[in-house]
């Protein structure tokens, strides 16, 4: 939605479903806002989130403007995506994700932790899958959104409570806020948060919650939950069996702990997400999955530790998995294969089209000049058009190799298969012959281009 006028409509409607926000603003993208539904049990946020899509769809349809809830339509811009923040409490009321003002003395709250932390670190694939569609592949480690990598931000002041764990057994004190100076003389310094936040993170610990940020802006949320929720209750069970029947329990919770730590503490990272570094690092030395597209990750929802852990605690039966992996893989190939009959239909009656017209129209016009006075050079005319005729040529040949890509696609014997050559063959196509129909778009006169601009998509709403 376009202002403030029409946010507040927005919200005064979702209000009268019972969905209240807190908070609706600006982001960084053009036209891109936020809007921060109260938080509620995680059933109840789902259905809460629903209609918050559907409503913002209807009220900017009154008002003749569309609400685009696609995570990656502009390259090179901000996407958009959901922050899932996530805590966990007892039937009465206490979040067990609060640290308190002493973390290191919150027995409780690490044990909480560290079980969290394995159930990232075990299941990743999951979670990852969770967050899977076509257009989020195009958002995760683009323009802060957070990386396809899991790992999970603590900040400092929790990270130095693990690592006293990790070298001693237990851990004495918490580290402090710092004073953080502001370098203008008329505000005042003040206390920095120890715990920070971190934007490249795909799961970032923030005060007393986890925010899982991968979850795209299209998407229900209720996947990203189960399976995060599955995987928690998993690790708190095993350690819930182990502790009840340790002799000594003080002992065996401190071990646990420090296990624990050593084991899952690869996940923990504190630093840039969006760094070629970190990928490297990732990927290579600590041995965390790197799932950067949906055809990469689905498969992994049918590996036996994940079949276990959703049949094992009855959320899904193993033909509900398999079904869901199908359908999953299903709609990323139909979804883009449309995109890619829609891309050479738009190229082949549109694009090329408007490009000769507007390259003989310039033609016309160096002849006009030329027939005028063959003294004038009419340089500008002949080396745009030279530029045009190569573009179309460069249009037409990407084209004709999108076709046979789509073509060669109809052998693909499986939806596995048909997604694996989508994602390394008819993708590609597509990125190539996008690159010379917007170089088009630069240099052809905008009365001749048959579709709005990227500048008219991205600041034609005031």
């Amino acid at each position: 939605l376009c202002d403030r006028r029409q946010r507040q409509m927005c919200i005064r409607d979702s209000w009268k479903l019972g969905v209240s926000s807190k908070t609706q603003h600006n982001e960084v993208a053009p036209a891109q806002h936020e809007l921060a539904p109260i938080y509620a049990v995680a059933n109840i946020a789902v259905d809460h989130n629903q209609l918050i899509m559907e409503t913002l769809k209807k009220v900017a349809y009154r008002h003749g403007l569309q609400c685009l809830l696609h995570e990656k339509p502009f390259a090179g811009v901000n996407g958009s995506g959901k922050h899932d923040n996530w805590s966990i409490t007892t039937d009465d009321g206490i979040n067990l994700l609060e640290p308190g003002k002493t973390p290191h003395e919150n027995i409780q709250f690490l044990l909480v932790l560290t079980c969290i932390l394995k159930a990232v670190d075990t299941h990743a694939d999951l979670l990852r899958e969770s967050a899977a569609d076509v257009g989020n592949d195009h958002r995760l480690g683009a323009n802060e959104a957070p990386p396809a990598i899991l790992s999970v931000y603590l900040g400092e002041q929790l990270e130095d409570v693990l690592s006293q764990l990790i070298s001693t057994g237990a851990a004495t004190h918490s580290i402090s806020g710092q004073r953080l100076e502001t370098g203008v003389k008329s505000l005042p310094d003040f206390m920095k948060d120890a715990t920070d936040r971190n934007r490249t993170s795909p799961f970032a610990f923030t005060g007393n919650k986890f925010e899982f940020r991968m979850v795209g802006s299209a998407d229900s949320i209720a996947c990203a939950n189960i399976m995060l929720n599955s995987a928690v209750a998993e690790s708190l069970r095993v350690y819930a069996d182990y502790l009840e029947q340790a002799p000594d329990f003080q002992t065996a919770l401190q071990e646990m702990l420090k296990n624990t730590i050593k084991e899952h503490k690869r996940i923990i990272f504190n630093g840039n997400g969006y760094d070629d570094a970190w990928i490297q690092e990732a990927t290579l030395k600590r041995g965390l999955s790197n799932y950067p597209s949906t055809p990469d990750c689905v498969p992994h929802i049918l590996d036996r530790k994940n079949v276990e852990l959703l049949t094992g605690q009855k959320i899904y039966t193993e033909p509900e998995l398999r079904a869901r992996y199908e359908i999953v893989l299903e709609n990323y190939c139909k979804s883009i294969v449309i995109e890619a009959n829609t891309m050479v239909d738009m190229a082949e009656k549109e694009i090329l089209p408007a490009i000769t017209a507007y390259a003989m129209e310039l033609a016309k016009t160096a002849a006009a000049k030329k027939a005028l006075n063959e003294q004038i050079t009419c340089a500008f005319e002949c080396e745009r058009v030279k530029n045009l005729s190569a573009l179309t040529d460069e249009i037409a040949l990407k084209i004709q190799e999108l076709k046979k890509s789509l073509i060669s696609l109809q052998s693909a014997e499986t939806v596995c298969e048909e997604a694996a050559f989508i994602r390394d063959q008819v993708l590609v196509k597509m990125r190539e012959l996008r690159v010379p129909c917007d170089e088009a778009e630069t240099i052809t006169a905008r009365k001749y281009w048959p579709f709005p601009t990227y500048g008219e998509l991205l600041f034609g709403v005031k």
